[in-house]
């Protein structure tokens, strides 16, 4: 283990965030929020501090394996966490420690689950003079699902000066932190690669904004609801979600469709994105995880849809309410326009299915992923084939390539420790906290797969906040899991790990 190297990529973490929190600072100075200020400034001062402590050294070995890539990721998301649930108590948002921790958590992993409640969103709208308004720390709430949409080491990477690291050292952070099989460079080093990736993300990011505000938001809200739509992250500013939209956006409909197109655009692998900037559209296209993931979500809309026409009795708010739904749990975002808990059980039973099958790798949303669950079911279909004829020699073929033994064996693997977390932490909690089946299965379900709101006690119209605290914290571990994919945080925990040179 790179120890050295370790301190020195926490520090420039700690640094970044400091300095990506300074924005919510300025929010509260926009809107006069003063007696919030020290809910920034005083994490913001830790952080830096600290930050500078750690990286001021640069390392002479900046060797980087594997396992030291999986426990970089793998602590810094913990340490963001921590320090990102800081302005949250120090306001008294959420005065709670553990509470403020798993609102953090949910946010910068991009899950959407929430402790508030209706009364909790009161204080974002109170006037500042009655020293209740808390524009900044929400603006922070929402701004944690942007910045964990991509990931933050992404971020890192991508203004790491050249000659701190190499792209060989770099590239094991990189695969680590986002999500899928199989993580590349599409350039010739991680640090454009990265910078590319953002940049995609930044763009797709204001175009929405810009749409949001000719449907009628303010920039406020157009800002919180692009961070949380970008990083498929689900944290709205109003306490229905997107079910009202307060009362005050002008053009609720257009919204719905914005928000609903960019749940799915920002669910699609970001590399086929560079390959329609390079003009290689038609490759982009007929991308076969692409294909898979587009009739997904359209036969899952039709058949919404169909189950939904009794319930609002006309075509075109089915249409909407099903292709939103189905949008936001597929790209694990967590919206809702709409309390689908009480939708008929045809449409509960698809969306919940849903949530385990995910998005698409490379994107910023969760669940098991859609390449994943390809290579899984060609590869069962490839050793059925090797029993009925052993002599046959059978590969996996995936987007027009063979698929190495390796990358087969780990999505088998990574799919056995899923399910044995899932259903740990399924028993577990349903021990603890005694909730009806359907509450602790779709729970752990949107928590693990980064969705946010499942059904039973923890539908659209709910929150987590009856959770008890030790189910709060596992709650949460299932939400790192989940984004990180399972490995980086197996390997933090492992001690034969720390203990290796």
């Amino acid at each position: 283990m790179n120890y050295k190297m370790l301190r020195y990529i926490t520090g420039q973490l700690l640094i970044v965030e400091c300095l990506l929190m300074f924005l919510s600072l300025i929010v509260s100075l926009v809107y006069g929020e003063f007696a919030n200020l020290e809910a920034f400034i005083i994490p913001m001062a830790a952080m830096l501090i600290i930050g500078l402590l750690f990286s001021l050294k640069k390392p002479e070995n900046k060797t980087l394996k594997v396992k030291d890539g999986f426990v970089i990721v793998g602590l810094s998301w913990i340490v963001l966490s921590f320090f990102g649930c800081l302005p949250f108590v120090i306001s008294g948002l959420i005065p709670n420690f553990i509470d403020a921790f798993f609102e953090t958590v949910s946010g910068f992993t991009t899950t959407g689950s929430s402790v508030l409640s209706a009364s909790d969103f009161d204080k974002l709208w109170a006037p500042a003079s009655a020293e209740l308004g808390m524009r900044g720390v929400f603006f922070w709430r929402s701004f944690t699902n942007w910045i964990g949409g991509m990931g933050v080491l992404v971020f890192v990477l991508a203004i790491m000066p050249q000659q701190d690291m190499k792209s060989s050292r770099l590239v094991h952070v990189m695969r680590a932190e986002m999500p899928g099989p199989k993580v590349d460079k599409i350039v010739a080093t991680v640090r454009k690669t990265a910078a590319i990736m953002y940049a995609i993300y930044v763009v797709m990011t204001a175009a929405q904004v810009v749409l949001l505000l000719f449907g009628g938001m303010d920039l406020y809200e157009s800002l919180c609801t692009s961070f949380s739509t970008a990083g498929t992250g689900g944290f709205a500013v109003w306490s229905d979600s997107m079910v009202s939209f307060g009362g005050t956006v002008a053009h609720p409909n257009f919204c719905i469709w914005v928000i609903g197109i960019f749940m799915f655009l920002f669910s699609i692998n970001f590399n086929l994105y560079f390959l329609v900037l390079t003009g290689k559209i038609a490759a982009a296209l007929f991308s076969e995880e692409l294909r898979w993931f587009v009739g997904i979500v359209l036969a899952s809309t039709a058949i919404v849809t169909a189950n939904l026409y009794s319930v609002y009795g006309n075509i075109s708010d089915s249409v909407r309410q099903a292709f939103f739904q189905v949008s936001t749990v597929i790209s694990t975002t967590g919206f809702a326009t709409d309390d689908f808990n009480l939708w008929p059980n045809i449409s509960k039973t698809l969306l919940l299915i849903l949530m385990f099958i995910g998005a698409c790798a490379g994107s910023t949303g969760g669940g098991i992923k859609v390449s994943r669950l390809i290579i899984a079911v060609k590869g069962t279909w490839a050793e059925i084939r090797r029993m009925v004829r052993p002599r046959e020699i059978k590969k996996v073929f995936f987007e027009k390539k063979a698929v190495e033994g390796d990358t087969v064996k780990g999505t088998f693997a990574y799919i056995v420790a899923y399910c044995f977390i899932f259903f740990a932490s399924f028993l577990f909690i349903s021990l603890i906290d005694g909730q009806n089946i359907e509450t602790s299965f779709s729970s752990v379900a949107a928590c693990i797969n980064n969705i946010g709101p499942g059904l039973g006690e923890v539908g659209p119209a709910s929150n987590y906040a009856f959770y008890s605290p030790i189910s709060k914290i596992v709650l949460s571990l299932d939400m790192l899991l989940g984004r990180l994919e399972i490995f980086p945080l197996i390997f933090l925990f492992s001690p034969s790990v720390w203990r290796e040179k």
